[in-house]
């Protein structure tokens, strides 16, 4: 089976190079990999300490336990390694205290040997879905520990599945698990694994420093005015459709807007469903809707909101609603989202609500109007009291693995 798995990420490596002659994001994939080995830098710290995210979001995840591990130990080396293009791209758009940012390269048993064996680092934490088989076999080889950072299991995984054995395998090789819920500790159980804690969902902590970090933005003051906007974040084709409606028939509410791909495409065809109410972000206009065709301000727009759209739940891969609530956001979002524990929690609060429809979307907005005051404290209490994973985690690490 271990055969099988590499023939199938050398296959999956290949059909991205195929893709990258026509897709742009898969040729930024395959160009950040180009000659990777030859490019690599040498360093001289004698304490490597190696962060593996999918991209920005997961990279969100282990900032701040990057912060608190800093913090504590100034002089050890932060690698960092991502497996999406985004995440190269944008995490300089956090304030961090990583030492170096690079691709890992495909999952291959060379390319693990020769990773490792070039930074050998002291301890390797993988974060969330993340679970390279031949990165952590080999990191086991070597001797270094391997932790499961911030992670999230479903019963539909392989992992639990009949023909899951090699899956299985990999996650017995880590040395230790912080899950995001209970449920994923009790899958865990279920086949063989006890070594782990459930420590919550490190965002929270990152949110929160978001806040703290929190500066004017002059431009999105002087388009509001003193007014609180309804801010639509990580916004979709199929999020912009239904909620166009509502924004035509409320022409004295402003919106901050905030497309999931800001392409000059998708941006324009915003602007024509809008017929000329927006004004870009980059731009002097103060319309009726600021469209930020910006990465990086999301974060910090809902700050000047009253009540937040997120994105992505009509896909199944919904946004950080995390990002709108530590401000007090009441949060609306799409149906799909089943495989996001906090969005359970959040409808369950009565601080998030899940729509399906422009009519719905019209009706709840109506709703949390009534009650805005109400829902707002109970949204920002409940992202205070989810707080602290990170903490836990370095606690666990110092007092059991000689961090």
């Amino acid at each position: 089976m271990h055969l099988l798995y590499t023939i199938a990420v050398l296959a999956y490596a290949s059909a991205l190079r195929i893709a990258s002659l026509f897709h742009p994001k898969a040729k930024k994939w395959v160009v950040g990999r180009a000659n990777y080995f030859e490019k690599l830098p040498k360093i001289a710290a004698s304490k490597v300490i190696w962060f593996h995210c999918a991209s920005l979001g997961e990279f969100d995840m282990a900032l701040p336990v990057m912060h608190l591990l800093k913090e504590k130990q100034p002089n050890c080396f932060l690698l960092v390694t991502f497996f999406s293009p985004s995440g190269m791209e944008h995490y300089q758009k956090r304030k961090n205290s990583v030492d170096l940012a690079i691709y890992l390269p495909i999952d291959t048993p060379r390319n693990a040997r020769r990773f490792i064996q070039h930074f050998h680092p002291e301890k390797a934490f993988f974060v969330k879905y993340e679970f390279w088989s031949n990165y952590i076999f080999e990191a086991k080889k070597q001797h270094i520990q391997v932790f499961s950072l911030s992670c999230l299991f479903r019963k539909d995984q392989r992992f639990f599945k009949w023909y899951g054995s090699f899956f299985r395998k990999t996650l017995h090789a880590i040395n230790f698990f912080y899950t995001q819920d209970e449920a994923s500790g009790l899958l865990l159980n279920s086949i063989g694994i006890s070594n782990y804690i459930c420590v919550g969902d490190s965002r929270y902590d990152r949110v929160i420093e978001n806040k703290l970090l929190l500066e004017n933005n002059e431009r999105i003051s002087t388009f509001l005015m003193g007014e609180k906007a309804i801010i639509l974040g990580s916004t979709w084709p199929k999020d912009e459709l239904f909620l166009t409606p509502f924004i035509l028939k409320n022409p004295q509410q402003k919106f901050i807007l905030a497309p999931h791909t800001i392409d000059e495409k998708h941006i324009v065809s915003i602007e024509k469903l809008l017929h000329g109410r927006t004004s870009r972000y980059t731009d002097t206009g103060n319309n009726q809707v600021l469209l930020l065709n910006t990465i990086g301000h999301l974060a910090s727009a809902y700050a000047y909101g009253k009540i937040a759209y997120v994105g992505g739940g009509f896909t199944g891969k919904l946004h950080n609603i995390l990002e709108p609530s530590v401000f007090g956001l009441p949060v609306l979002f799409g149906p799909k989202f089943k495989t996001f524990p906090e969005a359970s929690e959040f409808i369950e609060h009565g601080t998030g609500f899940t729509i399906s429809t422009a009519e719905a979307f019209e009706k709840t907005i109506a709703l949390i109007e009534i009650n805005l005051d109400e829902i707002s404290a109970k949204t920002a209490e409940l992202v205070v009291k989810n707080t602290g994973a990170s903490k836990k985690i370095l606690s666990h690490l110092e007092t059991n693995f000689k961090l």
